[in-house]
């Protein structure tokens, strides 16, 4: 009776989860045609934010319904660090290396978003491991405010760069390439289009985040199978589109956007998420593990050291993919098998 119970879970979950993955997949087709009308950073920027959108409902529905899940803020983030930081700009690095040996890319918009993202990571994610007015991996409510607040004015202060005054550190457009974006008229029915096709198919996520949620914390309880997973399916889900647009981005020698995805969808993840979720179980009185364990920390780590040592390159090749994707695989094992 228990596996036939499991199987039909497992059945129901697939239907449930892939209906979702095609309305997220939506996301890029959309996304790109704004990509094209707005150009670089925009088009990413707007990939980004709805993916983040998704990513906030689909935490909030699972720690705050059935189990509470204490973790979970910790779990997703750093999943979303391992696959963008490792996976995602692995396949990204390897593909476009395959496909045209090297590739070119702006070192300053690159290292701009590394800036950010390393001491954020490690304020949220490790620095609860060693603070003492609150009992173990967790943060005291004055902490988690100041963490917040952080997160919240220093992402809003590098999109303001980011669309503005250091615009061109995102691009690496050709002379010819500027000109002709410059000349092309924008109509507002050229954006508004798409823009409404990304409301639509992100709609059918939100309304099926409660049942997808319930069906994770089944599975996971009913599988005896590590707690992060439930991050690791949560991100991979917020995060399909975003691969599958950076690694067609690199494909099409397009690294620039490439890196605007992988390391922007990093950033929004700790910009965003990060203090919405902290003002949610602030409301709600739901208290938040944060600090990682010894081996996720030296992970977390090494995945920021080797995005160092590659974007500080101003080139991408094959090796630098390859160990990237190392890093990623090794994640996942030490996730399965702890």
């Amino acid at each position: 009776m228990l596996a036939q119970g499991l199987g039909a879970t497992a059945v129901t979950a697939g239907i449930i989860f892939l209906i979702m993955l095609g309305c997220v997949s939506s996301t890029v087709r959309y996304a790109d045609k704004l990509a094209e009308r707005l150009g670089e950073p925009f088009g990413t920027l707007v990939l980004t934010l709805s993916s983040t959108c998704i990513e906030v409902t689909l935490m909030l529905r699972i720690m705050f319904g059935g189990e509470e899940n204490h973790a979970m803020l910790r779990d997703t983030v750093f999943a979303a660090l391992m696959i963008t930081l490792n996976g995602v700009t692995g396949l990204a690095l390897l593909s476009g290396a395959l496909r045209h040996r090297e590739q070119s890319f702006n070192l300053r918009g690159a290292l701009s978003f590394l800036q950010l993202i390393a001491p954020l990571s490690m304020l949220i994610l490790i620095m609860p491991n060693y603070t003492e007015s609150s009992p173990g991996p967790t943060l005291a409510p004055t902490q988690s405010v100041f963490l917040g607040v952080l997160c919240a004015v220093v992402y809003g202060l590098f999109l303001m760069l980011q669309t503005g005054r250091h615009r061109a550190y995102f691009s690496l457009a050709s002379t010819s390439e500027v000109a002709v974006r410059q000349k092309r008229p924008r109509r507002l029915v050229d954006i508004t289009k798409p823009v409404f096709g990304l409301i639509i198919s992100i709609l059918p996520v939100v309304l099926l985040s409660e049942w997808l949620a319930h069906l994770i914390d089944f599975g996971i309880e009913e599988l005896h199978a590590p707690a992060a997973l439930g991050g690791v399916i949560i991100a991979g889900l917020v995060l399909f589109p975003e691969a599958a647009s950076a690694i067609r981005s690199a494909l099409a020698n397009h690294m620039q956007r490439s890196i605007n995805i992988c390391l922007g969808s990093a950033l929004s993840t700790i910009g965003l998420t990060v203090p919405t979720i902290i003002i949610a179980s602030g409301w709600f009185d739901h208290p938040l593990i944060l600090g990682l364990s010894g081996a996720n920390t030296t992970l977390l780590q090494a995945s920021l050291l080797i995005a160092m040592l590659t974007f500080i390159s101003g080139a991408a090749n094959l090796l630098q993919g390859v160990v990237h994707l190392m890093l990623f695989f090794g994640y996942l094992i030490f996730i399965l098998f702890p």
